[in-house]
């Protein structure tokens, strides 16, 4: 989840809107910075710790299997008469600020005529199913017209909330936030405070399902209503 003050930078990974609240809205031309900082620090920690070089090695491997599965399942759900005109990439970003959500994960769809179409999932690529990939992979008339060269949002803008699909929950639901990288530990409590958040400053078309107002006194949004990001408070 993130704050509901997070910069500027760090929200525009947060496009939510379309079913199923897809995290990341798609652009032709979207900016290649969000370079996870964090890999230099990383390199640096582990050059005279050969126990922790060996477990990153192992930790990249992983991450590179999860990434291969995730293109395989795009190529999959992709049109068969379009597979062949497009490569699918996949990569994690990470927001800079510490009250942001975890990795995110962030699919390319790139097509021989180079236009570049993104979507995303908010966890890490090794948490991603293909079931969850289909619930925010683009429909045919979408693909089809990145591979014609024509501009095509997705998920597509909806002006208003009320155009927005149903949640799992209500405002009052006691819940669960996860607030950092660690899948097991990094949860934080709160309750819902509304629905289909947005600030002033974000584009048009672009909401989070959930804003919550945690037990510590903060007050963030959710960018997805799934249970890797967002769950029901455990008894």
């Amino acid at each position: 989840a993130l704050s509901s003050h997070t910069p500027h930078f760090c929200r525009s990974l947060y496009y939510i809107s379309g079913p199923f609240s897809q995290t990341l809205r798609s652009r032709r031309n979207t900016p290649s910075s969000f370079i996870n900082q964090s890999v230099t620090a990383n390199i640096i920690s582990s050059m005279f710790l050969p126990e922790n070089l060996a477990q990153k090695n192992q930790e990249e491997e992983a991450r590179k299997k999860a990434f291969t599965s995730i293109e395989n399942w795009a190529l999959e759900l992709t049109a068969p008469e379009l597979r062949e005109d497009v490569t699918f990439g996949v990569q994690e970003v990470q927001c800079g600020d510490p009250n942001c959500a975890p990795i995110d994960c962030l699919i390319t769809a790139s097509f021989k005529n180079g236009i570049n179409g993104m979507f995303g999932i908010p966890m890490e690529a090794k948490e991603v199913t293909k079931e969850e990939l289909e619930a925010v992979f683009p429909t045919k008339d979408v693909l089809e017209k990145w591979s014609k060269g024509e501009d095509a949002d997705w998920p597509p803008l909806l002006d208003e909330p009320g155009e927005m699909p149903s949640l799992r929950f209500s405002v009052g639901t006691r819940v669960q936030c996860r607030i950092g990288p660690d899948a097991t530990k990094d949860w934080a409590p709160g309750s819902i405070v509304l629905l289909w958040y947005r600030e002033p400053n974000w584009p048009a078309g672009s909401f989070a399902p959930y804003k919550i107002k945690l037990d510590d006194g903060r007050e963030i949004f959710a960018p997805g209503d799934m249970d890797q990001v967002i769950r029901l408070e455990q008894a």
